[in-house]
């Protein structure tokens, strides 16, 4: 199944909304770590999935967090 580098941003003032649009939405992704950049200022967050296609990979996520988020396939690469 392929992976997607799931990269969503969201602007300061959004933070609060950005993890409260997680309550009451079933996720696999919910209640696990991610990496993220809003205690940094960046205010971005990023997650690896596996889904059939970027509208399944993008399902994952609450409406508010997919439509800030762009999914991006990726696959390992072996740095030479």
């Amino acid at each position: 199944m392929p992976s997607f580098l799931l990269h969503h941003q969201h602007e300061p003032h959004e933070c609060a909304a950005a993890f409260a649009a997680w309550k009451g939405f079933d996720s696999p992704l919910r209640h696990r770590s991610a990496l993220s950049s809003c205690l940094t200022g960046g205010h971005a967050l990023w997650w690896q999935v596996q889904a059939a296609d970027r509208a399944e990979a993008l399902a994952l996520l609450p409406r508010f967090v997919a439509a800030r988020t762009n999914p991006t396939q990726v696959r390992d690469a072996r740095i030479p």
